[in-house]
């Protein structure tokens, strides 16, 4: 298992930048020094829709959601005993705990005899609810000046680069400049500092006398690999991993660095059985074999996110929905339907927690749900991962768009005539008109309709980050929690542990939640993989949709998803192979494709064609592709951190999210963009983290969004890049066409049929097994 910072998608073509794609736009930070891995928390500072100074930006909101999460964390953290001091030997329960882990991994003991059982866990109790965060806006705190300027001085000591300095005074909070000058191993704390950086800088600091054994390099070596696992997608590493990683980085003794990391509180250790299902041996039982178990390391941020989202799953599990008297008309409703309509109508009627998979068509089953709640008196809400998925379930729901089409009112939505029927017993008819969710007339305490900028307001369909924030939505109730009775969350294998966590704590008990979604897209951004160990865990109700995507392109997906690559018959020129041999051929074809083949063959208009590539570098990545495409459909000197009004941009007001959009204007309040109707304001300070060009994306960022026709470019050197999981993501991103621009050779198809999702190592499974028994 790797723990180099590697995506959650495969790693890109090969650039000499080393540019590779992470599913947002902070690999726009500057590439010398501290390269593509700038720190997440740029990206989320970012401040999204302009406004006064009263009134929150989405990201703003979500970042005050945050800060309340990390002080949770925190004073959770606080409440144990004191860490030992830096430097001291450990003796107690840190020394104990390490040498019965080794004990343990290398077999001398078997794991009854140095590890106590855990006490039974207690029932998932009622989370502590958070106020809205939007009720009290708290600005981002600002890194005092004096600060950042004694950081300066201490990089400028150790020859690096003084443009980090405000990034680690943000980083290394109070006596940054004290602390970094005391362990200058700290500067991994920066986001893209690499170990081989920190040491040149540590050995400029504290001289030739300090080398690789030296225990402040260790513990912040571990802190740094585990950070880097959770970018690849990890929540927690195996010991042996972590371990063996830390020795490949030239820690000679790696169990002292692990121990010391642990005693400082900077990770936290578990044992989770492997079938912790399995009965325990009877502890008189000598000859009964040891119940296999895995030693995993973790920081706590990942592990008390993990923890409170299986908490907060088996509380809405074992709780009852809500009891209104409507169970016949449930059951009424579900007759209506038929297959898996009816199916995700009963299941949602009697459970408080419902996982519901399918390709595009399949999103008409949740829309006859939210339908059919809404006329049934309850605060029924969807929320969707991307702006433009609002909009286009918003269309769904209202009936002016049949599933599997789009229309033209967006770059990232437009027109089909591919439009696949209806499934059974659900019509475009019993639409959801009016100000809000039903229920809500006459309250003075929730925003009826909710927030829902862009063309969907009076719709009860949200973004999940918006929900969040407090910036769109239902609101929140007296007691913190959201203000509804069925939220039905699309996109749902986008859900990384932490914003899982968030959500389902701030769902009121006898709520129902249903999490829906493609499970062969590619997985979050951020750690974990929340709904594909759900799907595994089985531990409630499971619809699969009946509902096929239409059409040549659903049937090309189709295979795709089941390891076929199949050629397909496409009479209207729906799929379209275009052989190239170099990345240079690749680049004019696509610039060819976008401006003109597509738009006269087919009519649709390259603003509404959207270019995806394995990764941000390389000779044909996102990079050459979009400065190319900006030169043929919208040249210009570039005159505001080279953006002119007009061009494509995907603009990111957090890590993990992108959103396409548009620039309009540039003043001195920032680069002005329209983003799915909404226009933001990007301060000129954070243009260069949160905006590309956006032409071209990769398809992390491409997820949750479809376009009238796609262009994946596969140039020679991305073969390395690919697996099932991209190429049915960026082949199911196209309405109506699909171009291949292809010049991998074997490479795709291999893809397809034999590279699945690279594994994550996650502690859901095992956290959920020991609150709730498996589904019936």
């Amino acid at each position: 298992m790797s723990t180099e910072p590697e995506t959650t998608e495969q790693t890109g073509p090969k650039a000499p930048d080393g540019a590779t794609e992470d599913g947002a736009v902070r690999e726009g930070a500057p590439d010398a020094g501290a390269g593509e891995g700038t720190d997440a928390g740029t990206a989320a500072d970012a401040d999204a829709e302009g406004g006064t100074g009263k009134q929150l930006s989405e990201a703003e909101a979500e970042l005050a959601a945050q800060r309340l999460e990390r002080e949770r964390i925190e004073r959770r953290k606080a409440e144990r005993k004191g860490p030992v001091e830096a430097g001291a030997k450990l003796s107690g329960t840190a020394a104990d705990l390490l040498a019965a882990v080794r004990a343990v991994e290398s077999g001398q003991k078997p794991v009854a005899a140095v590890f106590d059982e855990p006490a039974p866990r207690r029932p998932a109790a009622e989370p502590v609810r958070r106020p809205q965060p939007a009720a009290q806006p708290v600005a981002p705190a600002a890194v005092a000046a004096e600060s950042v300027d004694e950081v300066r001085r201490v990089l400028a000591d150790g020859g690096a680069p003084d443009a980090l300095a405000p990034q680690a005074a943000a980083a290394l909070g109070e006596g940054a400049g004290e602390l970094l000058r005391a362990d200058p191993w700290q500067l991994l704390r920066v986001g893209g500092v690499r170990p081989e950086q920190a040491d040149g800088f540590a050995r400029a600091l504290l001289g030739t006398g300090t080398g690789p054994d030296d225990e402040r390099r260790g513990r912040a070596l571990t802190g740094w690999l585990l950070e880097q696992a959770a970018l690849a997608g990890h929540t927690a590493l195996e010991m042996r991993a972590l371990t063996a990683a830390l020795v490949q980085r030239g820690v000679p003794d790696a169990d002292t660095a692990v121990q010391n990391a642990v005693a400082e509180g900077e990770a936290l250790v578990f044992q989770d059985a492997l079938d912790p299902r399995a009965p325990e041996p009877a502890e008189d039982d000598e000859e009964a074999a040891e119940r296999p178990v895995r030693i995993l390391v973790g920081l706590e941020r990942y592990a008390l996110a993990e923890e409170s989202l299986a908490d907060g799953l088996a509380r809405l599990v074992n709780s009852v929905p809500k009891e209104d008297g409507s169970a016949p008309e449930w059951e009424r409703a579900a007759e209506a339907a038929r297959g898996s309509t009816a199916e995700l109508i009963r299941a949602a009627a009697g459970s408080g927690l419902v996982l519901h998979t399918g390709g595009e068509a399949s999103l008409a089953e949740p829309a006859a749900l939210l339908r059919t709640a809404t006329a049934l008196g309850l605060r029924a809400w969807a929320a969707t991962h991307t702006p433009t998925g609002r909009e286009r379930f918003a269309r769904l729901l209202n009936g002016t768009e049949e599933p599997g089409a789009s229309t033209p009112d967006s770059p990232a939505t437009s027109g089909s005539a591919d439009a696949g029927p209806a499934p059974d017993g659900v019509s475009a008819s019993g639409a959801v008109t009016g100000g809000g969710a039903p229920g809500d007339a006459g309250r003075g305490d929730s925003t009826a309709g909710g927030v829902t900028p862009g063309g969907s307001a009076g719709l009860p369909v949200t973004t999940v980050a918006g929900l969040l924030a407090g910036t769109e939505g239902p609101g929140r109730d007296a007691d913190g929690a959201l203000d509804l009775d069925l939220l039905v969350v699309l996109d749902a294998p986008q859900l990384d542990v932490e914003t899982a966590a968030l959500l389902v704590e701030s769902l009121p008990d006898g709520a129902r939640l249903v999490l829906a979604g493609d499970p062969a897209v590619l997985w979050s951004a951020g750690p974990g993989r929340v709904f594909a160990d759900l799907l595994a865990a089985r531990v409630c109700p499971q619809v699969a949709s009946r509902l096929p995507d239409p059409g040549p392109l659903g049937e090309l997906v189709s295979g795709i998803g089941i390891g076929e690559l199949t050629q397909v018959e496409a009479p209207g020129k729906e799929v379209v192979i275009v052989p190239v041999r170099d990345a240079g051929e690749a680049v004019h074809r696509t610039v060819q494709l976008v401006a003109d083949s597509v738009p006269r063959a087919l009519g649709v208009p390259a603003g509404q064609t959207q270019v995806i590539t394995p990764g941000h570098g390389g000779a044909a990545g996102t990079r050459a592709l979009n400065a190319a495409l900006k030169e043929r459909l919208n040249p210009g000197p570039g005159r505001f951190g080279g953006f002119d009004p007009g061009d494509r941009v995907a603009y990111s007001p957090a890590p993990g999210r992108t959103v396409p959009g548009q620039v309009v204007k540039a003043d001195a309040d920032g680069l002005h963009l329209s983003c799915a109707g909404v226009p933001v304001v990007v301060p000129k300070e954070r243009v260069e983290q949160c905006v590309r060009h956006g032409w071209a994306l990769t398809a992390h960022q491409a997820v949750g969004s479809r376009w009238p026709a796609a262009v994946v470019v596969l140039p020679g050197d991305a073969a390395q890049a690919l697996n099932r999981p991209w190429v049915y993501t960026a082949f199911s991103r196209a309405d109506r066409h699909l171009s291949v621009v292809h010049g991998v050779d074997q490479a795709l198809p291999k893809a397809v049929a034999e590279i699945p999702a690279k594994p994550r190592t996650t502690r859901l499974p095992v956290l959920l097994a020991t609150q709730l028994p498996p589904a019936t």
